[in-house]
């Protein structure tokens, strides 16, 4: 029997751009979507069908999940500066009325940890609704990946760094959690999708390669740009926000940013499961700084 189309949102995307490229290469039919289309191109030279268009759109969300064997989704970045949390519960209800209404089989959910919190957590909030909408759809095998804080969040204090010399944020000093590379989450979706071993409703965590606190984290990243005494500071939640305000961050997504910020540090937002070799990720910051952070910086 021929194997249907796995639909990959954020198809250009860190953790999306892994997974088509990792399906692709396995032979599989991928349908690649993303909000633009340039870096589409390169998938649909490889013989992925490219879909252009707005997730929001309930009739281009039928169109991308027509016919597909199993999908994989999540909450894009907001497009808008306000109504952020109206629009994440209204896309997990047009993400679950499209999987429904397609016959999808099978779905993997980009989620986080602390989703499992209904309130509390800024933008992860949207997560835990995404989790239950997903869940209510009929005869549909769904896994939610609930990760840890991305490697890649660390790129927005590129210019913090360049211009006031520290690595700063509303988390404590301390706090020691979950961090990981986006594209060790595409492996892990991309492998699952391959062998569509998905049945009923799993949850799998997604802890990285080590727990780390933000003053490691200060310490690994400076190192790799040759800032060995980078040190990292704890802003004052109202501080937090202004200062994100200030770098043009929209002030409602700020505000999300801080409250999301503080359920980590009160421990509220963290793992459910111990670290086990399966929630356990290969990439370490060291590897991921000198990859991506370093170049980036530089650049």
């Amino acid at each position: 029997m021929e194997r249907g189309s796995i639909v990959v949102f954020g198809a250009t995307g860190h953790v999306g751009g892994v997974i088509a490229d990792r399906l692709l290469a396995a032979g599989r039919k991928v349908r690649a979507v993303s909000r633009s289309s340039g870096r589409l191109e390169a998938l649909a030279r490889r013989g992925a069908e490219a879909l252009t268009g707005d997730m929001a759109d309930a009739a281009f969300l039928k169109r991308a999940l027509s016919g597909a064997e199993a999908a994989f989704v999540l909450i894009p970045p907001p497009s808008a500066p306000t109504g952020i949390r109206a629009a994440q519960d209204r896309l997990s209800v047009a993400l679950a009325d499209g999987l429904r209404a397609a016959g999808v089989s099978y779905a993997v959910s980009l989620s986080s940890i602390g989703a499992d919190q209904r309130s509390g957590g800024g933008p992860i909030d949207g997560l835990h609704v995404l989790e239950e909408r997903l869940n209510g759809v009929p005869g549909l095998n769904v896994l939610h990946l609930r990760a840890g804080y991305f490697f890649e969040n660390h790129l927005a204090s590129i210019a913090m760094i360049r211009t006031m010399g520290i690595l700063g944020s509303a988390l404590r000093a301390d706090l020691r959690m979950a961090q990981i590379a986006s594209r060790d989450i595409g492996e892990v979706a991309a492998r699952r999708l391959e062998a569509l071993d998905l049945a009923g409703r799993e949850i799998l965590e997604l802890q990285g390669q080590r727990d780390l606190t933000p003053a490691e984290c200060a310490g690994i990243l400076g190192k790799a740009i040759g800032k060995p005494d980078l040190t990292y500071a704890a802003f004052p939640y109202p501080d937090a926000e202004k200062g994100m305000v200030k770098a043009g961050v929209p002030a409602e997504m700020a505000a999300l940013y801080v409250e999301m910020s503080k359920g980590f540090n009160e421990g509220t937002l963290k793992p459910l499961a111990p670290r086990s070799a399966k929630t356990t990720t290969r990439t370490s910051l060291e590897t991921w700084a000198a990859e991506v952070f370093a170049p980036a910086f530089r650049g």
